[in-house]
């Protein structure tokens, strides 16, 4: 049975992952931070696969990141052996513009990349950000308007703290992963959306505005933009640990970007077609930013694709 480490499962990309690898036979181990609310998914989710007779396995343990470095002893324990698996570290805390609490992470995810070295997993794949792009995620723009759209090539140039420490854990578990001599991926997810979404992104906010009857109020949403359905992402992420080519970073997005009204109006036609939402007028002097992302790597390397449309 193929078998895999998911850290932050009980997170809106984590949850999706642990859902999809359970779907696809793995045997999949879940640290639990101890307190979390969100623990709960899991639990239901470990109960519903076992009365259904899935065919993968879903081991919970409560470990929080700053105890990581004991799950080798704790697998022994259990008599769990791991060796070969894959390791999905998508942990990450703290409010984006919080320094101490984004700083904070990279040690964990150092402790992670020893943690999969520990018990023998065949390659650690850690989640980035297109924050960590900055106002770059927009792609060049040429002399004739049009854009060519960020790659994994273009340099990192966070704008704050939350993107700063993923740029920073990308380059230290890549030179440690070496050193230990285990397999890296890097992912920078882009916009996701679908089930468990966070109640607080522009998406849910206008789906509750329009089925509530109210008068949604938007910026100009004349950014261009990009969102991929989380089972999307959670194959994606999957078809990087399985295919992904050692050491390399991928984009993970739709990379059907488009203007961000363009989306809003899809929502708008499919919950309520005659409602009135209010668009801000656009600041020339302070364009929002747009994101551009290529995914022509992740699909030439791994043979990925999208296949939600967004409506």
């Amino acid at each position: 049975m193929k078998s895999a480490v998911v850290t932050g499962g009980a997170g809106f990309a984590g949850f999706s992952l642990t859902e999809y690898l359970l779907s696809r036979g793995y045997r999949v181990v879940c640290p639990m931070r101890p307190g979390s609310p969100h623990n709960s998914r899991l639990e239901e989710l470990k109960k519903q696969n076992e009365i259904k007779g899935g065919q993968g396995e879903l081991f919970l343990l409560s470990l929080d990141m700053q105890e990581i470095l004991g799950l080798s002893e704790y697998l022994k324990l259990q008599d769990i052996d791991m060796s070969g698996s894959l390791f999905f570290h998508l942990s990450w805390r703290g409010e984006r513009d919080n320094k101490e609490e984004q700083y904070g992470n990279i040690p964990a995810a150092l402790d992670a990349v020893k943690a999969a070295s520990a018990i023998g997993a065949s390659k650690i794949i850690l989640t980035g950000s297109q924050a960590e792009y900055g106002a770059g995620a927009g792609g060049t723009i040429n002399a004739d308007g049009s854009f060519d759209p960020v790659t994994e090539d273009c340099l990192p140039k966070p704008v704050n703290s939350y993107g700063a420490a993923k740029a920073a854990a990308m380059i230290l578990t890549r030179d440690l992963a070496r050193h230990l001599s285990i397999g890296w991926n890097w992912i920078r997810i882009f916009s996701l959306y679908g089930k468990y979404e966070h109640s607080h992104t522009l998406l849910s906010y206008l789906r509750e505005s329009l089925k509530n009857k109210e008068i949604p109020s938007l910026s100009s949403c004349t950014q261009t933009w990009d969102y991929l359905e989380a089972e999307d992402a959670a194959a994606g992420i999957t078809a990087v640990g399985e295919r992904g080519k050692d050491g390399e970073i991928y984009n993970l997005a739709n990379g059907a970007y488009r203007p961000l009204k363009e989306f809003v109006e899809i929502i708008r036609q499919e919950t309520d077609p005659g409602a009135e939402i209010n668009f801000a007028p656009a600041d020339p002097d302070h364009p929002a930013l747009s994101l551009r992302p290529s995914v022509e790597k992740i699909k030439l390397h791994t043979g990925w694709k999208p296949l939600k449309d967004f409506s």
